[in-house]
């Protein structure tokens, strides 16, 4: 079966206005959890934004190491585990040496959203939905020594 071709809605980047309501969306999440007021919904919005980045990166839209991706990914789980340890819901803190990490990040992701065609980042969308109903722990690779 033929695909069918791209509109010119997929070839382009996402609206502006759309564009800058995913990003303020991220950025609220960071600043949140900085000032100590993080729980499970921002630390879920962070790491979806580390993942659709990452995901964005394999398509062409971006060059940033896989650490970045990697140190992200594992504040959010040690954030998680230190939780579910101490039983605390919210009022989490987000350790100042971490900050530049997903400030970086960030900053990456809004540049793909700006750039980066409809029709990737709705790729980008299944490849996390696909990775979150699958079995592994991460589609970020380990990095090589």
């Amino acid at each position: 079966m033929a695909r069918r071709p791209l509109t010119k809605t997929k070839l382009l980047p996402m609206s502006a206005a759309l564009a800058r309501e995913r990003s303020l969306s991220y950025h609220v999440a960071l600043d949140c959890w900085r000032r100590g007021h993080g729980n499970g919904r921002i630390v879920n919005e962070l790491t979806r934004a580390t993942y659709m980045a990452w995901f964005l990166q394999c398509a062409g839209y971006g060059g940033e190491p896989v650490e970045l991706f990697k140190a992200a990914e594992c504040v959010g789980e040690i954030t998680l585990m230190k939780a579910h340890e101490s039983g605390r819901q919210d009022g989490w803190l987000l350790d100042e040496d971490c900050v530049s990490t997903f400030t970086a990040l960030l900053a990456l992701h809004d540049a793909q959203l700006r750039t980066a065609p409809l029709h990737q980042y709705e790729g980008a969308e299944r490849r996390l939905l696909a990775f979150l109903q699958g079995p592994e722990r991460s589609p970020i690779p380990a990095p090589i020594d």
